[in-house]
């Protein structure tokens, strides 16, 4: 299996780093800000429309990103070097990919290859092979 697709957005700058604690009863609880909980939902609706027939099970998975911010005064094409950093971005991404049904577990991910560009065009470019 192989798919490849452009999600056209401006992606999230927030990312799963920024969870929330609170203690209750005595004990922590971690929750999602707003601004989390928003970028979760935005990439969950357009990833849905991308989702494979079946989950991957059973397989390794390569998942190749490439995060493309608004251009603003960079060169199109200029790899960010700015905050947010890639791992980041890649969690939340691939909960929302676990989450749509894009494999069974992402752990299966073992093959991963994530850059950031400044981009006239700004949007989530991603391909998932089956390895």
């Amino acid at each position: 299996m192989e798919l490849q697709f452009f999600l056209p957005m401006i992606p999230p700058t927030c990312t799963h780093q920024e969870k929330q604690v609170s203690v209750v009863t005595g004990k922590p609880v971690f929750y999602d800000p707003p601004q989390i909980k928003a970028a979760r939902s935005k990439l969950t609706a357009m990833l849905a429309k991308h989702r494979p027939e079946r989950p991957i099970k059973g397989k390794g998975v390569r998942l190749i990103v490439k995060w493309l911010f608004p251009k603003g005064r960079h060169q199109d094409g200029e790899y960010r070097i700015t905050k947010p950093d890639t791992d980041n971005l890649q969690k939340l991404l691939k909960d929302c990919m676990t989450e749509v049904g894009f494999w069974k577990d992402d752990a299966q991910v073992c093959s991963e290859i994530s850059e950031k560009f400044w981009a006239a065009i700004p949007g989530i470019w991603i391909r998932v092979e089956e390895i």
